[in-house]
Order: C-alpha cells, then sequence, then structure tokens
C-alpha cells in the first residue's frame, strides 16, 4: 500500500513539526540557575537579604535575594539544564547582581569533559564574555571585551548578553551598551556533557561575594533585549519572575503543613491512648 503523497509529507514532517513545539516551549522557559544550582539561605555563608527593589508596586514584601558573604562553590551536571536538548546556538545569559566593590571574579561557567571552559560571565571593571565552541574559538585573546563598563562597583545591575550569529551584545541596566565580534566557527557546539560552576571558576582563587536576584539562560537572542520588561522591571512595576520568592513561599507552606500535620498526629495518638484506657 502507498500512502498519498500529502499523507507521505505529513508524516515526515510531524517530527520536524513536533521538534519545533519543543524548541518554541524551550524558547518561552528561562533556565534558572540559581534552582538548578540550590543555591539556598541554609548554606553557611548565605542569607535573604532585600534585592534591587525595597518596594515595589503591588506588592508588600522587598525584592529578595541570596547574599553571599562566604567563599561556596556550587556545580551541577550540565545535563540538568539540558537532559533532552542540545545548548542553544543562539542565546541570552541575564543576571541581576550586585558584586563586592573592586571584584575580578567570574559568576557563572561552564566546562566541557575536558576542563576546557566554554562559557563564563565575568563581574568586573572592563568584564569579558567568554565564549569558546568546541573547535577553541574565539582564542582567548579575541574574546569580547567590554571596556567601558564596571560590573564590579559594588551596585545592583541587571545585566543582559545577548548571543546571536558571530557577535554578543551587552544590554546593561535597560541600555543598549555595545555589540562585539563573537569570532566563532559557522557551526558552534557548547558541550553539554560537562559541569556548570556558580562564583568563581575551577582554578581561580576569587570566589564571588554579594548579592544576587536572578541568573538566567534563555534559548533565544532577543530575551536580552526586553529583560528590564519580561522578568525584572523597575520598581514602579510588577515583579513578572521572582523564583527565590516563589521558592520561600512553597518553603513557608511546606513547613506551614509539617507543623500542622505534627500536631494532628500528636492529637490522634492521645485520642487513641485515652480511648484504651
Amino acid at each position: 500500500y502507498t500512502f498519498p503523497i500529502h499523507l507521505t509529507r505529513l508524516k515526515l514532517l510531524a517530527p520536524l513539526m513536533l521538534t519545533d513545539v519543543a524548541l518554541s516551549i524551550f524558547v518561552a522557559t528561562p533556565i534558572d540557575l540559581i534552582k538548578t544550582l540550590a543555591l539556598s539561605e541554609d548554606m553557611e555563608g548565605v542569607s535573604l537579604e532585600a534585592g534591587l527593589c525595597t518596594s515595589r508596586k503591588g506588592r508588600a514584601e522587598t525584592d529578595l535575594s541570596f547574599k553571599i558573604n562566604k567563599k561556596i562553590q556550587l556545580s551541577a551536571p550540565t545535563k540538568q539544564l539540558f537532559p533532552d536538548l542540545p545548548f542553544p546556538v543562539d542565546f541570552s545569559l541575564m543576571t541581576t547582581v550586585k558584586a563586592v566593590k573592586g571584584s575580578q571574579v567570574f559568576l557563572f561557567s561552564l566546562y566541557d569533559t575536558q576542563g576546557t571552559q566554554q562559557l563564563g560571565l565575568e563581574l568586573a571593571r572592563s568584564p569579558v564574555f567568554l565564549y569558546e565552541d568546541h573547535q577553541g574559538q574565539p582564542t582567548p585573546e579575541l574574546y569580547p571585551t567590554f571596556r567601558k563598563i564596571n560590573l564590579a562597583d559594588g551596585k545592583w545591575h541587571r545585566i543582559a548578553y545577548s548571543v546571536e550569529g558571530q557577535s554578543v551584545t551587552l544590554y546593561l541596566d535597560c541600555e543598549k551598551v555595545e555589540t562585539l565580534d563573537l569570532l566563532r566557527g559557522p557551526d558552534p557546539h557548547v558541550s553539554t556533557d560537562g559541569v556548570i560552576v556558580f562564583g568563581t571558576r575551577l582554578l581561580d582563587e576569587e570566589v564571588f561575594e554579594g548579592q544576587i536576584q536572578q541568573l538566567l539562560l534563555v534559548a533565544d537572542p532577543r530575551a536580552a533585549e526586553t529583560y528590564c520588561r519580561d522578568y525584572i522591571p523597575d520598581c514602579d512595576a510588577p515583579l513578572p519572575y521572582d523564583s527565590i520568592f516563589i521558592e520561600t513561599e512553597e518553603v513557608r507552606l511546606c513547613t506551614t503543613f509539617k507543623s500542622h500535620a505534627k500536631k494532628m498526629l500528636f492529637y490522634i495518638e492521645n485520642t487513641q491512648k485515652h480511648l484504651t484506657t
């Protein structure tokens, strides 16, 4: 039996259509690196503090951030970020952070299985955007360096990098700063078989200290341009994305439930004892 040609085409296109749907969902969903790395106020040297905004429209509470005042190192397999899909060729890497003044440290690093750093977000004066594909391009002397800015001046910053094609664009505090060449290969790959590291590089002594409210990776280079609209707007607007608040609220509800459950269990046990006597 021969399928009609239109059914044959549909059969051949179906996997591609499903892939497109999966990718569109993936594009719309930010990868929350704070959640992936399980950063928590329960860790030594980590506490919850007010974030970018101490008051915000439509909300009584302040923004929340994690304050890190001790050297901590967190890592996770990159596969946790991309269990079924490759690392995106074009993407946005975005964070809201306040580094200790005078720092020169990598907030986020990604390594392949050989220990080669393929991606890194540096907090420093004249920061480097570190990107190196599977063929070692660009080489370190050609890494894009944004010489006009200081990301480690002790102030809050909303930092958003857009990687697309052969260029990387930095948006800082809702303003476009500069677009620089990213001289990677024509078909670049970043490994998902290695590890991601928070707050440092594998051989560096310097470790991030300061406050962090968001750290997001989105498989869409356009997300960086609208970071201040879609994820962390000014204080006169509601906060559309707040993983720390959601997480702590979940913990609070869970703790309350456990407390009530213990009280109920105590009541049942004592009632049973009373009935048996």
